[in-house]
């Protein structure tokens, strides 16, 4: 039996150096992306590279039937292993003051991160809890905690993600799963390129963004063996920004 981690948005950003943490852990990685197939052909090169293997999952998170499908054909693929690390990292900003704001830049953002979690997570949970032991690390965001002005949707995406992490924790725990999520601030990726940094970061205690491979380094503790005591927990990772 092999443990896979699969980590949803892991074509790039935080999302690719999470695969790459969880490659040199050891674990086979499944790279699920929605549209950006050369981004995700790289990261599986990348986490190839580090000597273990590497699958892409192309399937929108947002969309029920085609996650179902995509797991089930895998797992039909791989009859003695199961999926043991699941990363919830899929999500998108749409902008917009809530005055002007659409109803589908609402729905958009809410169906990819809250529904994506529901959907992938709930089929996934079975194999964690039969096998007794598995690790789900949602990311969520500063936004979720603190709240950002233009950020309605994504902030209250990311803030009911926190809230399903720690309901999620405390029914899974006695199987030996642990939920918890990381909450990012400030990441240079390219969700974050349209923003003016120089002004930013002078609000940032540590006077900078952060890096991908700080997140992942963070999302890799807790998947380990290390952080088993650790479950429903919210962990920021912001310089200092907000405490």
């Amino acid at each position: 039996m092999t443990k896979y981690a699969l980590v949803t948005g892991g074509s790039r950003g935080i999302g690719r150096a999470v695969c790459l943490q969880l490659a040199e852990m050891g674990y086979p990685v499944i790279i699920n992306y929605a549209r950006n197939a050369e981004a995700a052909e790289e990261t599986k090169k990348l986490v190839e590279e580090k000597g273990v293997a590497a699958e892409l999952m192309p399937f929108d998170v947002a969309d029920g039937a085609a996650a179902e499908a995509a797991l089930e054909t895998w797992q039909n693929a791989h009859p003695d292993d199961y999926i043991a690390v699941l990363v919830n990292n899929a999500g998108i900003r749409q902008d917009t003051m809530m005055v002007f704001m659409e109803n589908e830049q609402w729905h958009n953002v809410l169906d990819t991160t809250l529904n994506g979690f529901f959907y992938i997570t709930r089929r996934l949970l079975k194999s964690m809890l039969t096998k007794r032991w598995g690790r789900i690390v949602n990311v969520v965001s500063l936004s979720g905690i603190k709240g950002l002005p233009g950020q309605v949707n994504y902030s209250a995406a990311k803030a009911a993600l926190i809230g399903a992490t720690k309901a999620l924790a405390q029914e899974v725990a006695p199987r030996k799963v642990t939920v918890n999520a990381v909450a990012p601030g400030f990441i240079a990726t390219d969700m974050t390129k349209d923003l003016d940094e120089e002004a930013l970061k002078k609000q940032i205690p540590c006077g900078r963004f952060g890096k991908p491979e700080e997140v992942a380094a963070l999302v890799g503790f807790l998947a380990s063996d290390n952080a088993a005591y650790i479950n429903g927990e919210v962990v920021s990772i912001n310089g200092g920004l907000y405490t």
